[in-house]
């Protein structure tokens, strides 16, 4: 399950068909980044470079140009060496990147400073996404010096530059078919791990015995890394919305928050799921916990074309505020809670994201400053939350320490959405019921 070689030609023809004319585009590939002395991170592609190309190889640089009639699509890599291959893999080189990857013309990066000046000379107009890459922001700039100092001789330097980030944006954040068929996979790995954890759990484990769960079942499933660092906070650490040390040990009598998901084949799952350590919700747990599932599919119920980006969160926040004051956590008219805010209190994040290649994926939220419409092909997360501070002196006290959020991967469909992550349980009596099954098992 891959984005096919006539899909990357397809993006890089539909961007520079939105490109001015006589222009060029320079998008650089990621570098391997040191972990500690002389072991690198594993190596993850820039995501740009990465959608244009499918190229899995660092310090490579992607040069498109419009109307070329010597090829449009260029691409500097790393030349073969098989002493370094030897000890850290193959290397495509410039044969293989225009033989396996589609570029018209290849060159090794080490040439680059000789090459790219001439490729740029005449071009009216530079897109490139500036302030990135302080490096390679001055690699650029130097390329641009030698055609400008050359203009004596002729030599005609480009007069403007371009953000490239508006137009490919927009362009990552319509999926297509191959991508989400991707993404659902990816959906379906995260929710696998999700019910692992949950029965899994019990009073006693650790919080990174959980997450050991998670990463297992994403590994097993050809998912070797998470999108990004998973959440797993237990008891009051639910409370703590970007809480990553999943250190303490799980007590009877705690909701544990799980915020996890995988990326597979370069596209990002991210669920959220809360359930009690001891499989049943207390009656202040359960109490909350339903608020925040009835913000949750007010959400999704108004996900469809025509609606704007802003209203699943309006959804969610006149759920919640109305609830609170329901349960007494929050006092006053609604509407006049709403309009002061007062529920950051206790809801204090965004509903959602759009979802991609990034777990937090590219695309503008306003267009014109207006809310953007929400067309078919797109997809974001929805993820109300409560949280009730352990310090929190303002409520009673059998509501402090109670931290909720719940989370699904929605697809704007042509009529409506499509929850990618349903595979997880997320009512009270379902994951009461899975946890309870669980408990059985381990006494039979």
């Amino acid at each position: 399950m891959k984005i096919s070689k006539q899909e990357f030609s397809r993006r890089r023809k539909n961007l520079m068909a939105q490109m001015e004319p006589n222009s060029i585009a320079i998008v650089p590939a990621a570098t391997e980044q040191i972990r500690n002395r002389d072991t690198e991170y594993p190596f993850r592609q820039d995501s740009d470079f990465y959608y244009l190309t499918g190229f899995n190889e660092p310090d490579a640089v992607l040069v498109l140009l419009p109307g070329r009639r010597h090829g449009q699509y260029v691409l500097f890599c790393r030349d073969r060496d098989p002493a370094m291959e030897l000890w850290n893999g193959y290397r495509a080189g410039p044969a293989g990147a225009c033989e396996m990857y589609g570029a018209d013309d290849a060159f090794p990066v080490n040439d680059i400073d000789d090459i790219l000046p001439g490729l740029l000379e005449g071009r009216e107009r530079v897109y490139y996404a500036m302030g990135r890459h302080d490096e390679f922001d001055r690699m650029v700039m130097t390329w641009v010096n030698v055609i400008r100092s050359r203009v004596r001789t002729g030599a005609h330097p480009p007069g403007e530059f371009l953000d490239l980030d508006h137009l490919l944006h927009d362009l990552r954040l319509y999926k297509s078919a191959a991508e989400i068929r991707i993404m659902r996979k990816a959906g379906q790995i995260s929710a696998a791990a999700h019910v692992r954890a949950m029965k899994s759990c019990k009073p006693g484990m650790a919080e990174y015995q959980l997450e050991a769960e998670i990463q297992y079942e994403f590994g097993r499933n050809g998912a070797r890394y998470p999108a990004y660092n998973s959440i797993v906070g237990a008891g009051n650490n639910g409370c703590i919305l970007h809480y990553t040390e999943n250190s303490d040990i799980i007590k009877d009598g705690d909701l544990i928050l799980i915020d996890a998901g995988c990326e597979y084949e370069y596209y990002a799952g991210d669920i959220t799921r809360t359930f009690p350590a001891n499989g049943t919700f207390s009656k202040e747990q359960k109490a909350l916990y339903e608020l925040v599932l009835k913000a949750q599919l007010a959400a999704i119920k108004v996900i469809k074309p025509g609606n704007h980006w802003n209203e699943s969160h309006d959804a969610t926040v006149k759920v919640i505020t109305k609830g609170l004051v329901e349960l007494g956590l929050l006092k006053g008219s609604v509407n006049k809670l709403i309009e002061t805010e007062a529920y950051r209190d206790f809801y204090m994040h965004r509903a959602g994201h759009w979802l991609g290649m990034d777990v937090h994926d590219v695309g503008d939220y306003k267009v014109g400053n207006e809310w953007r419409v929400l067309e078919e092909g797109m997809v974001m997360t929805v993820e109300p939350g409560i949280y009730v501070s352990p310090d929190n002196k303002k409520v009673a006290k059998k509501w402090r320490g109670i931290g909720i959020r719940i989370e699904d991967d929605v697809l704007v469909t042509k009529d409506g959405c499509d929850v990618l992550t349903k595979d997880v349980p997320k009512t009270v009596k379902d994951i009461e019921a899975l946890m309870s099954h669980n408990k059985e098992s381990k006494s039979a």
